[in-house]
């Protein structure tokens, strides 16, 4: 039985690391080369599955090579896929992931068969006796429709809209959200949508380096991180919600979250390639000795 479902992207990813990201005209020696799957959706899926939470994921890939691989690593990483929708004669989407030697990122890709999945798709069948359904970037129209279904069921749904957030309305699907991950730069579109969000919603801010706030209802928490010496930040904010969601799904408090989401993402920095697989062993490791998270 699927306890979460994480919908939305499913990619193969090409890694591409270099000296520096290149600026407007500039150039940068690739040091190395790798591939492998990716996609936000797939990433979260797979790290809630190393955590011991029974994932599933729902999204497109093509019937191409890149779609098998694609299928074959999420079956062996104990991904549930009867809800991954192969496509015809579809391209799966495979995104270009610049590394740079101090671990920022930068993307290339094309959507390929991506976001083939659209409302009238969704088998409302693949959400009952879901626990929680988490939605990354995809269709609008698409997540509003999960979410209501999920919420109909009684599920829960957390909604992590990534870089596309400033260019695409997820009015719909943040109104239904009891959970919204975002990072700095897409916390102030949230913060024009705060009327759209349910009263009850908590909103979490991953801060990087820097740790990561959550802000719910009149309280404020913060958790400053942990130093780590980055190698790969891409998946890391993917390994983070779904160590914040194994925790919240139990009924731990927002402080508690914070800790075992920031120890998620950085042991995700520190490897490379953005599925990453954090232990609970390995988060209980980082997590002793170090300070706890504060309330604002």
């Amino acid at each position: 039985m699927i306890r979460v479902l994480s919908a939305g992207h499913v990619n193969w990813d090409v890694t591409l690391r270099v000296d520096e990201l290149p600026e407007p005209d500039g150039e940068s020696r690739i040091r190395a080369q790798s591939s492998g799957g990716g996609g936000s959706a797939a990433n979260t899926a797979v790290a809630l599955s190393s955590l011991d939470i029974d994932a599933g994921v729902l999204g497109s890939v093509g019937d191409d090579e890149h779609g098998q691989l694609v299928r074959d690593e999420l079956d062996q990483r104990g991904v549930d896929l009867s809800a991954l929708r192969e496509i015809e004669g579809g391209t799966t989407a495979v995104k270009y992931l610049l590394i740079a030697t101090n671990g920022t990122v930068a993307v290339l890709g094309n959507d390929g068969c991506n976001e083939a999945v659209g409302p009238a798709d969704i088998d409302p069948a693949r959400l009952d006796g879901i626990d929680h359904l988490h939605l990354t970037s995809q269709r609008p129209a698409t997540a509003r429709r999960l979410a209501e279904l999920a919420r109909a069921g009684d599920g829960t749904v957390s909604f992590d809209p990534g870089r596309r957030l400033p260019h695409r309305d997820f009015s719909g699907a943040l109104s239904l959200a009891d959970l919204v991950f975002c990072n700095d730069r897409e916390a102030s579109v949230v913060g024009e949508l705060e009327p759209e969000l349910r009263a009850d919603c908590t909103l979490v801010v991953k801060q990087g380096s820097e740790g990561a706030l959550a802000l719910a209802g009149e309280e404020e928490y913060h958790h400053r991180g942990f130093g780590v010496d980055p190698v790969d930040t891409s998946g890391a904010g993917d390994a983070f919600a779904a160590g914040f969601l194994t925790e919240w799904l139990d009924g731990d408090d927002v402080n508690r979250c914070l800790a075992v989401g920031n120890a998620c993402g950085a042991l995700a920095a520190e490897q490379q390639g953005a599925r990453t697989t954090p232990t609970r062993e390995a988060v209980e490791r980082l997590l002793d000795g170090n300070s706890r998270p504060t309330r604002g």
